[in-house]
C-alpha cells in the first residue's frame, strides 16, 4: 500500500459499526472540492481580478452570483448524504474466485430525493442508487473473493457529487458483515468404492426400492445399477445410464481427505473434496466427510452440503474437531 493510502486510512480510520441501522450524521460526512470545483474557483478568481482591474460592476455581480451558486451546491451535496439510514443484511456463502454479495438496505427519511449515491468497497465495483422522497431500497454490493475462509469485506465508501459536481462528499461505513468463502471446486470423478479401502459405500438392509429414473453413469456407480437393456438400444458413442431408486435402500459414501492425491498441496486437496461434495449432492447421494481431526456423519440435502462445505472453508482455523 502506498504511503498516501496508508495515511488516508489512518486519518479516516473508524471502528466497526455495531449499531444498526447506521445513521449518517454530520460527524460522519466529509466534503472537499473536486478537480472541477478547484478549476471553477480558479476561474472565479481570475474573473474577480479582471472585474476589480477594469471596475466592472456586472463582473462583480457575476462572480458573486457564481460563488453563491457554488456554496448552495456544496450544501446540497452535503445534504444528499445527511440523515441516510443504512441497515446491513445477511450475506450468503460464495466459492473462492466468485463474487460474494452483501445486501444493504438504504432508507431516506427526509422529504427530499437523494440522487447519485455511489456505494463501493475499496477499489471494487461501484453501485449507484437514487432514492425518492421518504423511500427505501435494497442494493447488493459485490466483492471479489480470492481465497477460502471467513471473509471480512472491510469498509464501504458511500460518496456523491450531486448536484453540480463541484464538491465530493463521502462517508465510510463498516457494517458487521462476515461471509464464509468455500474452496474453489475442482471437478474430478467421485472416488471408486475400492479406492484403497477409504471410499465406503454401505448398502441399506431394509425397505423396498422403487425405480425413480435414469441418470448418466459415474465411475463410482456399481455395475449392477447399469441399465443394460437401455444401453443395448442406444448407440455405442452414448454414455451408459444407471437406474435410480427411491423409497428404501441407500448408498453411503465417505469422502475422505486421504483419498485425494498426496502430491497436491492442501488447498488443491480441499478443492477436490469440494468438487466431490458438489457432485455427490447433485446425484442426491448420502455422503459423509472425513478431514484430519473432524468427521461429519453421512446425510444428504442442502443443509448437509452447506455444513460440509463450511467445514472445508474453515479447515485449519480451529473449528470443533468432531461432528458425529
Amino acid at each position: 500500500m502506498r504511503p498516501w493510502a496508508r495515511l488516508h486510512r489512518w486519518i479516516f480510520r473508524r471502528g466497526r459499526d455495531e449499531q444498526s441501522p447506521i445513521v449518517l450524521t454530520q460527524r460522519r460526512i466529509f466534503i472537499v472540492p473536486t478537480a472541477a470545483g478547484a478549476l471553477f474557483a480558479l476561474v472565479l478568481a481570475v474573473m474577480l481580478i479582471g472585474a476589480v482591474n477594469y471596475d466592472l460592476s456586472l463582473g462583480h455581480a457575476l462572480v458573486f452570483l457564481l460563488v453563491g451558486l457554488a456554496l448552495v451546491g456544496m450544501v446540497h451535496t452535503f445534504y444528499n448524504l445527511f440523515g441516510l439510514r443504512l441497515t446491513p443484511g445477511r450475506s450468503e456463502p460464495a466459492f473462492a474466485g466468485d463474487l460474494a454479495r452483501f445486501p444493504l438496505e438504504v432508507e431516506n427519511p427526509r422529504r427530499q430525493p437523494r440522487r447519485r449515491l455511489d456505494f463501493s468497497f475499496d477499489q471494487q465495483s461501484i453501485v449507484t442508487l437514487d432514492l425518492p422522497v421518504e423511500g427505501r431500497a435494497t442494493i447488493t454490493l459485490p466483492f471479489l473473493t480470492h481465497k477460502r475462509g471467513r471473509l471480512d469485506p472491510g469498509r464501504i465508501t458511500l460518496c456523491t457529487r450531486y448536484p453540480l459536481g463541484l464538491f465530493h462528499a463521502w462517508s465510510y461505513l463498516y457494517p458487521p458483515w462476515s461471509c464464509v468463502v468455500y474452496p474453489k471446486p475442482l471437478h474430478t470423478p467421485l472416488p471408486a468404492p475400492s479406492a484403497g479401502g477409504h471410499a465406503d459405500y454401505r448398502q441399506g438392509d431394509s425397505g423396498q426400492e422403487d425405480f425413480a429414473g435414469l441418470r448418466p453413469r459415474q465411475i463410482s456407480d456399481p455395475t449392477r445399477h447399469i441399465a443394460w437393456k437401455t444401453a443395448a438400444r442406444r448407440s455405442d458413442e452414448q454414455e451408459l445410464l444407471v437406474k435410480q431408486f427411491a423409497g428404501g435402500a441407500t448408498d453411503e459414501l465417505w469422502l475422505d481427505w486421504t483419498q485425494t492425491p498426496a502430491n497436491r498441496d492442501g488447498e488443491e486437496r480441499l478443492s477436490i473434496l469440494t468438487g466431490w461434495i458438489m457432485a455427490a449432492d447433485q446425484q442426491q447421494a448420502t455422503y459423509g466427510l472425513r478431514l484430519p481431526g473432524r468427521h461429519i456423519a453421512p446425510a444428504r440435502g442442502a443443509t448437509h452440503r452447506a455444513r460440509c462445505l463450511q467445514a472445508l472453508a474453515l479447515y485449519g482455523e480451529g473449528e470443533a474437531a468432531h461432528d458425529d
